[in-house]
């Protein structure tokens, strides 16, 4: 009978084992992760080691462990961190009537000026685009992507539920998921790639946006 397989994955622990609720223990945390965000930006984070971080920041390895099992956990709290600037800046623009607008120009205007915003908050981060690549290429840590995409679509998907109400359910899901993971493509290109021009990109996704949703309720 064929054994079950097994992922070695599921045994790395990705939570941090201490959250420091002392100023000098907290201090400790930010350095492990604001050294480990410098060491993503140079060397990338295949290169990431536990050990190289506590050489930069000048700490002993159990100091770093007494907080982090591993070097997966301190980029689940990057990834964690990162990704809720993300969403907190896209539910502030909901917030805000991001998605309203009496005019085509404006809605692409208010469509543009949010995806800049992401876009330029990760280029910000320290190791964003490192972290960006591991979320989507190291399988323990997708999930922590795919919860934020999941949480974002949804709320679209409240806001056009109540715009579209002849539109069916399950259309409604296939283009809040598209909406998010365009978003994503297109933060992950302007990160990726620093020349090119974010705001004229962030425009483009706009125009898309608008010119989808012009004609959504419109049967097929």
């Amino acid at each position: 009978m064929p054994k079950p397989t097994v992922d070695p994955a599921a045994d790395i622990p990705l939570d941090a084992k201490l959250r420091p609720t002392q100023a000098r223990a907290q201090d400790t945390y930010e350095v492990v992760l604001a050294t480990a965000g410098e060491l993503l930006i140079e060397s990338g984070f295949e290169q990431l080691t536990t050990n190289a971080i506590c050489k930069r920041a000048g700490l002993t390895p159990p100091a770093l462990y007494r907080y982090f099992p591993n070097k997966y956990a301190i980029l689940k709290e990057l990834g964690d961190r990162l990704m809720r600037l993300q969403d907190d800046a896209v539910f502030a623009w909901m917030e805000a009537g991001g998605l309203e607008g009496a005019t085509a120009s404006e809605r692409v205007a208010k469509t543009a000026a949010l995806l800049t915003d992401v876009i330029g908050m990760t280029r910000r981060f320290p190791g964003g685009a490192a972290i960006g690549r591991a979320l989507r290429a190291v399988p323990m840590l997708q999930q922590l992507r795919f919860a934020s995409r999941d949480m974002v679509a949804g709320q679209f998907g409240e806001v056009l539920t109540a715009r579209f109400p002849s539109v069916s359910p399950l259309r409604i899901r296939t283009a809040t998921r598209m909406m998010v993971e365009l978003t994503y493509a297109a933060t992950e290109m302007a990160v990726e790639e620093p020349g090119q021009d974010a705001s004229a990109l962030a425009e483009e996704i706009g125009r898309l946006f608008d010119c989808y949703f012009e004609t959504f309720d419109t049967p097929l």
